[in-house]
């Protein structure tokens, strides 16, 4: 449920862009996030800083994009999304020897050192390649083409892409003995 939550915005997007249009499109798209940021603050009192950073790009890029009648700036916005996000965990392991992926998954799933450090390295591969072939999209397809692709391309790809590290991780996982259990 909380990954279709976050395709909210991205759902509405499409929707509207295929019955009205980019701008019409643009404009529901940064209000679903307000909605969304709105909704998560109300429900859960703290919002995440990757719906603040999808907030921001969307207001600046999408209202770049109604501003000036140009679709271009929509359509960078994913790019700069994926890469900041790289960037960011990338930055983490740099400056503060922090390994993020690890911070968010360390409390389900024990792994040696250097799967980690194998894991964090793929997601920061993922995010640089995802933003690259966004913009290949965005400039050497139609507009039509990009939005499909936003939605399912994006989305099909996250999907093989975390598939992929679950089958990379499962053979890392071990069952607890009976008696590690409490059995």
């Amino acid at each position: 449920m909380k990954f279709l939550f976050e395709l909210f915005p991205i759902i509405l997007f499409f929707a509207v862009y295929k019955l009205y249009g980019i701008y019409e499109a643009t404009a529901v798209a940064i209000a679903a996030t307000f909605l969304q940021i709105g909704w998560v603050r109300f429900k859960h009192g703290k919002v995440e800083p990757k719906l603040w950073a999808s907030l921001a790009l969307i207001v600046v890029f999408g209202g770049a994009t109604l501003l000036l009648h140009n679709e271009t700036f929509i359509k960078w916005k994913p790019s700069v999304l994926y890469w900041l996000f790289g960037a960011v965990i990338w930055g983490a392991a740099l400056a503060f020897k922090k390994n993020l992926i690890r911070v968010m998954m360390a409390k389900q799933i024990e792994l040696p050192e250097p799967v980690w450090g194998r894991l964090l390295y793929s997601w920061i591969a993922f995010f640089a390649l995802m933003g690259v072939l966004n913009l290949y999209v965005a400039y050497y397809f139609s507009t039509d083409a990009w939005v499909n692709f936003k939605l399912f391309g994006g989305v099909g790809l996250m999907l093989v892409f975390v598939f992929g590290q679950a089958l990379m991780l499962s053979r890392h996982i071990q069952e607890k003995k009976p008696d590690e259990a409490g059995n």
